[in-house]
């Protein structure tokens, strides 16, 4: 596998499963991956059952899943979590070349299939289109702060999914947009064109309300504010 040129990081807080029981393999990808700054937290199991735990505890952005594993075939372990309700997107690894294996990994519920030996760049490439297309999908979920935010439903869940929090539709807005410009500074004109767009009858008062009651909501202590945060010019998401 060859190291890509460093491209720019993506939004913070974003999380990767690398499953494969080849040790070397698997801390390659890590340390290479890692160095991208595409994500926050990289998770790795080294076979099926420990994959299957480490979805059921924890909403990954992206799923690397080896088809050879110790304990069962990758692509039952694919069936499994889409089963168990994993939407995110699955890129199966594979020292397979040949096209009933890919259609079998695809029709298992995989959104990709890279066979090895493969290069690093290539790898990226497709891990960051799934990314960008998962991000507008309707079965996306982001994790912010202690929430599972799924923009589809208009909806915050807390504490293992007991607790529901509902948005209105520019609260979800505003989430939204200041999650994945990832976290910088959004300045109000820039989010009031973004979520009511460029209508002259909408001032900024209107979005610094709906902050303000989306700070309400969201906020644990809104007197002491750390997930929407106010920064000079704008508005800030601390996701983390």
């Amino acid at each position: 596998m060859n190291t890509p040129a460093a491209a720019p990081a993506s939004a913070p807080g974003k999380s990767l499963l690398i499953v494969d029981d080849d040790d070397l393999l698997r801390c390659s990808l890590k340390d290479q991956i890692a160095a991208q700054g595409d994500f926050a937290v990289i998770d790795e199991a080294g076979d099926g059952a420990a994959a299957l735990k480490a979805v059921k505890g924890k909403v990954h952005d992206m799923i690397l899943l080896d088809i050879g594993l110790p304990d069962s075939d990758g692509r039952d372990v694919c069936r499994q979590m889409r089963a168990a309700g994993v939407r995110s997107p699955i890129i199966m690894l594979t020292a397979a070349d040949s096209y009933d294996d890919t259609i079998t990994g695809l029709e298992a519920g995989a959104n990709d299939y890279v066979t090895k030996p493969f290069r690093m760049a290539v790898l990226l490439a497709r891990v960051r289109a799934h990314l960008r297309q998962h991000e507008k999908s309707d079965d996306a979920i982001f994790v912010i702060g202690p929430y599972k935010f799924q923009p589809a439903a208009k909806m915050l869940l807390a504490e293992n999914g007991h607790k529901k929090i509902r948005l209105t539709e520019k609260e979800t807005a505003i989430l939204k947009y200041l999650y994945r410009v990832g976290n910088k500074t959004v300045s109000r004109e820039t989010l009031l064109g973004e979520v009511w767009g460029y209508n002259a009858a909408v001032t900024t008062h209107t979005l610094e309300t709906h902050v303000y009651r989306l700070r309400q909501k969201i906020e644990p202590d809104p007197d002491r504010v750390r997930l929407l945060m106010t920064e000079p010019g704008g508005y800030r998401l601390n996701p983390s």
